[in-house]
């Protein structure tokens, strides 16, 4: 991947967190917290008048903290970067269908007829040369001409098949740091809560456990959608995964059957 793209990457990933924390904060002071407000007195006033009475966990009331808006955010953040990284391989996969260089079954191509498909390969749209495909394709046609070796084009495509897998398995630290964060931020949630709960044990000893309760649910609370969020997500990354193998693997396929084959060396 060329500077250009990782620049455009880099800024899309900055907007993405940027949209992330607009959306999540916004719909959290507008609707999540007024409920959870709402749901709390509500449950008070009728524990007030019955105090066998039993009062159900709100949805509204377990998401409520920063902890967990934070895990939110971060959520909706790897969402979008998981996105834009399956946008690209299934782009790359579309492209595995084309018959990038057309050769009819038995044909061989000397070093130098390459120049011919070289220049097909140069004429193709912008968007499609940036990909892995084109590029491999280019680098063993060009690697072939000079030295006129079947070996070493197949080499020179091995090796950049194996480049863009590491790479792509070094750009899936972001998404399993953001997977290791979130639960992270939820025991952050837990402890506040904890020492919360805990400098109101001496009104807990007179008889109102109210606060401490409180505390203790945000403690729960935050764990609770930090872990479930990062299941999800660590489920999305090795789907993402397998998508990215598979790509990489029907590259290398395409370039054995596709060029490797037909080539006819010196």
């Amino acid at each position: 991947m060329n500077s250009k793209n990782l620049s455009k990457e880099f800024i899309y990933q900055g907007l993405a967190l940027l949209l992330s924390i607009i959306l999540v904060h916004a719909f959290f002071v507008s609707v999540v917290r007024p409920e959870a407000q709402a749901v709390i007195q509500e449950q008070q006033a009728m524990i007030a008048e019955d105090i066998n009475y039993v009062p159900e966990r709100s949805m509204y009331v377990i998401i409520k903290d920063f902890e967990q808006e934070a895990c939110f955010i971060l959520m909706l953040w790897a969402f979008a970067i998981m996105t834009l990284k399956a946008r690209m391989a299934v782009n790359e996969r579309k492209l595995l269908q084309e018959d990038l260089i057309p050769l009819q079954p038995g044909m061989r191509i000397t070093p130098e007829e390459t120049s011919g498909y070289l220049r097909q390969l140069d004429n193709l749209a912008e968007s499609k040369q940036s990909l892995l495909l084109p590029r491999i394709l280019i680098n063993a046609l060009n690697r072939f001409a000079t030295t006129g070796k079947v070996q070493d084009a197949a080499t020179s495509a091995h090796t950049m098949v194996e480049s863009e897998a590491d790479r792509l398995e070094s750009e899936l630290s972001m998404i399993r740091y953001i997977a290791w964060a979130i639960p992270s931020i939820g025991f952050i949630g837990t402890v506040r809560g904890i020492g919360a709960a805990l400098s109101l044990a001496h009104r807990a000893a007179d008889g109102d456990i109210s606060g401490v309760t409180q505390n203790l649910g945000i403690a729960f609370n935050s764990t609770f959608i930090a872990l479930l969020i990062s299941i999800v997500i660590m489920f999305l990354v090795h789907q993402l995964q397998l998508l990215q193998e598979r790509q990489i693997f029907e590259t290398e396929n395409y370039c054995d059957q596709n060029l490797i084959t037909h080539l006819k060396g010196e």
